[in-house]
């Protein structure tokens, strides 16, 4: 480099805040970093070049394409920001990623066509672009390179994955050919799932090294293409526009793939469509459906794939699992479905009951049905789509008539609580009416077996592990169960127990982490109370600029307020005040009320091991009440707040707002005391049906006996105002939230 050039550079480069140092030739340990980057940019390179079978001469592209999704990802160095997000100072968007190297259309205008002429050239997707510049084609016929942003991709597809009939086939791998399960028996109809073998790709050794010309051709109104016909399941679904694109790659944890596409691009891809093929045999094995012609004028609902990792105990790897859901979203009311309301178990009453466990030192046992809603009948007509990865070689165009339901369905879950109910019913077993989906069934000598149903999820309590086991044998001889013997975890939650103690934890610890991780928390500072008296969260502070608006619609508000509330309605009550004060404001949050949702996961995330703890004690059950005269600034209405105890510990919780303005803290103590009333007579009802015994003197036939505490020993007022920490911690240790042991 000659001199001048080089201080012409270090003059440029000084200019725009970078420093320029000298090194030893060839001494790569001076400069790490810029050596383990290069790196990384040459692997990304090679894998994409592999991926999309290109050859060496579009490493120029491939290098642009990496460096952007480096600058586009998040960054430990910044502490989970994007790099392009601080540079520019604003929000990155993810529309136009696509994937390097991808079978594209691009449209061809009508002054450079005539009439007879495909509408579209196919090409080969090189690199991004936006609305205004285009994105950069390679077309193999002409070897030239265009700009254009009226393009249809096939993001599964590359161009070259052709066999000899020149039909486009996907060019990720097919699903692998598993051993049937025994006396599996599928519809005749349906055929047999064909596992194709890895493909010899032939390369296309024809293209000519050096510079490509590069073309601009200019975007013309009319966008229509013509593509070839291809599988329905290819099609690249769009998703909704409600929220921005960086919000759904915000919700992927990571861990669990979205769609079906992402499932078998993975290092794990094996084990997932191992997961989805056991999903297909239980559901050829209930035949779920059957292959039909597509009848002109019938619906044809559309269904997906979803993934979910669950723990193991004693194992390190996670069970993988895969479901199929039909899209019921896209169902006729009064036409493909009737009644769908379906109860599930209430949070209260599941805690109710594990209290009872620790004190009686019972029995715990946990069952799963698999495929539980492929257990009812359907009575509608209702069509969909072949499940996708799964569709029958030479019956791509025919649909599937479902003879069963099928998750997804809105009237799935109704069907299936009615046939578990009415084998219930057939076991001796009593629906509780206090709760549809809590059975007991009493024996002779005080003893009897409690069953919780949420959806597909169920919990066995009883004295005898004997009758606990025969009612599994019995569950199992009519459902398809997995028996997940004492209960580890339940909806989320994990369950802690000490025998020996009479001791039994909650723990939302896997769930708040996964939280924390997925609104970008992990590297925030912890905080030791849930809300700070700093925050004056009003309506005054929502955005009333069109621009302000726009520009909170790309914070995950709404979505981060529910996972609070999740965790406070199962074992946080805590963060109840907190999340209920925030959950005001989910029409139009502001600054102020993102800061104060982000002051709760802080909050969690100093505490992401605390339990709710339940042992043994006398069966009394106490409440406490309190209430906030004229809380809300806003409205001028009081915070009610409750929170209700047996044998010592809080089983069920609650902090709202009143419907009703009160003229006076007399008024307003009232209507907390009758909402509080409330409960007790809800939670009175099901120790009557339980049969359990309370302490006399303490609740009595029609009495309930109502006294004054001072505020110190009120563990109610964490549900109606915000408190320091020392009082806070003191709230937290009376409604029995500890670490566990």
């Amino acid at each position: 480099m000659e001199v001048s050039t080089l201080v012409s550079l270090i003059s440029t480069v000084s200019q725009r805040g970078s420093d320029m140092s000298k090194v030893c030739p060839k001494l790569h340990s001076t400069m790490e970093w810029q050596e383990r980057m290069n790196r990384t940019v040459i692997e990304k390179i090679r894998c994409m070049l592999s991926h999309a079978n290109l050859s060496r001469m579009f490493w120029g592209d491939a290098m642009v394409a990496a460096v952007q999704i480096i600058n586009l990802s998040p960054t430990t160095v910044l502490k989970g920001d994007v790099p392009e997000k601080l540079w520019l100072g604003k929000d990155v968007s993810y529309k136009h990623l696509r994937v390097f190297g991808c079978r594209a259309f691009m449209h061809i205008p009508k002054d450079e066509r005539s009439k007879l002429d495909n509408k579209s050239k196919e090409c080969i997707f090189l690199n991004f672009g936006d609305d205004k510049f285009g994105y950069k084609l390679y077309d193999p016929e002409s070897k030239k390179t265009f700009r254009s942003r009226d393009v249809v991709f096939m993001e599964d597809q590359t161009i070259k994955a052709l066999d000899k009939t020149g039909q486009i086939e996907s060019y990720v791998d097919d699903l692998i050919e598993l051993d049937p399960e025994e006396d599996l028996e599928p519809d005749a109809g349906m055929g047999n799932v064909e596992a194709n073998h890895e493909r010899d790709i032939e390369y296309d050794n024809n293209l000519q090294e050096g510079a490509q010309p590069e073309v601009h051709i200019p975007a013309a109104p009319d966008t229509s293409t013509h593509v070839p016909e291809v599988r329905a399941s290819s099609r690249n679904r769009v998703p909704s526009t409600r929220y921005p694109a960086n919000e759904y790659i915000l919700f992927s944890d990571g861990e669990e793939p979205l769609y079906y596409q992402e499932a078998i691009g993975r290092d794990d891809k094996k084990d997932w469509l191992t997961a989805m093929q056991e999903e297909m045999n239980s559901l050829h094995k209930n035949n779920t459906f059957t292959l039909v012609d597509k009848a002109a004028g019938i619906k044809v609902l559309r269904n997906r794939w979803v993934y979910k990792l669950k723990p193991v105990e004693g194992s390190s790897k996670p069970k993988y699992k895969a479901r199929l859901i039909v899209k019921g979203f896209g169902q006729r009311h009064g036409i493909d479905d009737g009644e769908i309301f379906s109860p599930v178990v209430k949070m209260t009453f599941i805690r109710l009951v594990l209290g009872l466990v620790a004190s009686l030192n019972m029995e715990l046992e946990q069952l799963d049905v698999k495929t539980a809603f492929l257990h009812g009948d359907l009575e509608e007509n209702i069509y969909m789509e072949q499940p996708e990865g799964f569709e029958v070689k030479g019956k791509e165009n025919m649909i599937c008539k479902l003879q069963k339901r099928l998750y997804g369905l809105k009237q799935a879950p109704r069907q299936w609580f009615k046939r578990f109910d009415s084998f219930m019913a057939n076991q001796g077993f009593k629906r509780t009416q206090v709760d549809h989906c809590a059975f007991v069934k009493e024996f002779p000598g005080n003893d009897f077996i409690i069953l919780l149903l949420y959806v597909d999820d169920m919990l066995l309590v009883g004295r005898d592990i004997k009758k606990v086991t025969g009612l599994k044998k019995d569950l199992s001889r009519e459902f398809k169960m997995k028996d997940l013997g004492q209960a580890k975890h339940i909806l989320g939650i994990e369950i802690k127990r000490d025998r020996s103690k009479r001791l039994l934890w909650l723990s939302q610890e896997e769930y708040v982490l996964k939280v924390i991780k997925r609104f970008n928390m992990n590297y925030a500072k912890s905080v030791n109370c849930p809300l700070s008296a700093q925050f004056k969260l009003s309506s005054t502070q929502c955005p009333v600029r069109k621009e302000d608006i726009e520009s909170m619609r790309k914070v995950p508000y709404a979505s981060a307020v529910e996972s609070l509330m999740y965790a406070m309605t199962c074992t946080r009550p805590d963060i109840g005040y907190s999340v209920g004060v925030v959950s005001r404001y989910l029409a139009n949050p502001g600054k102020e009320h993102w800061e104060g949702v982000k002051w709760i996961l802080r909050y969690l995330k100093g505490t992401t091991d605390i339990c709710i703890c339940y042992g043994k004690g006398n069966a009394v059950m106490e409440a406490y009440t309190n209430v906030d005269m004229a809380g809300d600034s806003d409205s001028k209405r009081s915070t009610s707040g409750y929170v209700f105890y047996f044998a010592g510990r809080a089983i069920s919780w609650q902090s709202k707002l009143q419907k009703c303005v009160a003229l006076s803290i007399t008024e307003a103590e009232y209507i907390a005391i009758t909402e509080c009333c409330k409960e007790i007579l809800w939670l009175k009802r099901i120790f009557k049906e339980l049969k359990i015994k309370q302490d006399k003197g303490v609740l009595e036939e029609k009495q309930m006996l109502i006294d004054k505490v001072d505020t110190s020993e009120n563990a109610a007022d964490m549900m109606t105002k915000v408190l320091h920490r020392n009082k806070h911690e003191v709230c937290c240790a009376k409604v029995g939230l500890s670490f566990a042991a």
